[in-house]
């Protein structure tokens, strides 16, 4: 597709939304394992990114609030660190909420929101606008877990990526290693990451934030099959498959599923996807780090920990990375 970009006030909006044809291919590759899967980016249509929202919200969901302690509290060291007039990039921005948090101390020259929800990003894109008038902004509808490059140059400037929620868990320990990896090439030398993490705790505490009281991960989760629909040529009934969430020790890491609750026979264009009833399609992980894992993970992709930032009951830590010595030329 190419590119499109709207301006309004200090907002630019870049479309680089995939074609359709590339989301089937993945979809129906996915779906063709033995543990049939898809990518969690497809959690994220207009409802879905509105549902995270409202997950967030959630008593039982822990990390967005103890992280924006985090970065309130500490956002002043934050700044320090980042340094002035830095070219600001989100992957996976959602509604922006946790940079507002950063923007007065931070001064950044650009914010980068990516995004691959194009209306959902275009209004939170707007409305930080609106909050922010000082604030260049240039929002851009991509999919980053593709090895994104900009099609488009952007602002000069000091690159610091800006990853939080722990979106990083959402990858196998090998593909957060490479992605982490590829982080290099978008800051070059002298830019910088800023990234959230899950911390290891209680398998109680996990399982409740991902099973809340209200039912709201599990309209989420469901939400996907919807998603999936308005994508691309599929027949997916949310009805008939049901939210399941639970802490898989041995991985460290949280499972996200989709319980088929019968047989039945799905249709993605034209290709026929069978479910056994209890057959489960694998939408999420979350893995949850040590400290001492991540750091080894960080060292492994080429960066050095150059601080974190961690709550009083360790749930949750935030870190700035630099590019390791050893990978400058």
């Amino acid at each position: 597709m190419t590119a499109t970009a709207k301006k309004r006030l200090n907002v630019v909006f870049e479309d680089q939304q995939p074609v359709t044809g590339d989301n089937c291919a993945e979809l129906i590759e996915g779906l063709s394992h033995k543990q049939k899967q898809a990518n969690p980016k497809y959690f994220y249509d207009q409802k879905g990114s509105e549902l995270f929202e409202q997950i967030t919200q959630q008593h039982e969901y822990y990390p967005s609030r103890v992280e924006k302690a985090i970065l309130s509290q500490h956002a002043s060291e934050i700044a320090n660190y980042c340094g002035e007039n830095c070219v600001l990039i989100e992957p996976g921005s959602g509604n922006s909420e946790k940079v507002r948090l950063l923007l007065e101390k931070l001064q950044p020259a650009t914010y980068v929101p990516l995004d691959i929800s194009a209306d959902f990003l275009y209004q939170s894109a707007q409305k930080l606008g609106r909050e922010f008038p000082w604030l260049n902004i240039h929002a851009i509808c991509a999919d980053f877990s593709d090895q994104w490059h900009s099609r488009t140059e952007l602002e000069s400037g000091r690159r610091v990526i800006f990853y939080p929620g722990s979106t990083i868990g959402n990858m196998k320990p090998e593909s957060a290693q490479s992605f982490l990896s590829n982080l290099r090439e978008w800051i070059g030398q002298d830019g910088s990451v800023l990234i959230g993490v899950d911390l290891q705790k209680s398998e109680n505490l996990l399982n409740a934030a991902y099973n809340d009281a209200q039912g709201v991960t599990a309209d989420f989760n469901l939400n996907m099959l919807n998603s999936i629909n308005n994508l691309v040529n599929a027949d997916f009934n949310s009805d008939h498959f049901s939210h399941y969430a639970f802490y898989n020790n041995d991985q460290s890491r949280i499972e996200m599923h989709l319980v088929s609750e019968k047989s039945q026979t799905v249709n993605i264009d034209d290709n026929l996807i069978h479910f056994a009833k209890g057959e489960t399609l694998h939408t999420e992980n979350s893995y949850k780090y040590s400290l001492v894992s991540f750091t080894a993970l960080c060292n492994a992709a080429g960066f050095t920990l150059e601080k974190s930032w961690v709550d009083d009951e360790e749930l949750f830590s935030v870190h700035y990375l630099s590019i390791s010595k050893s990978q400058k030329i």
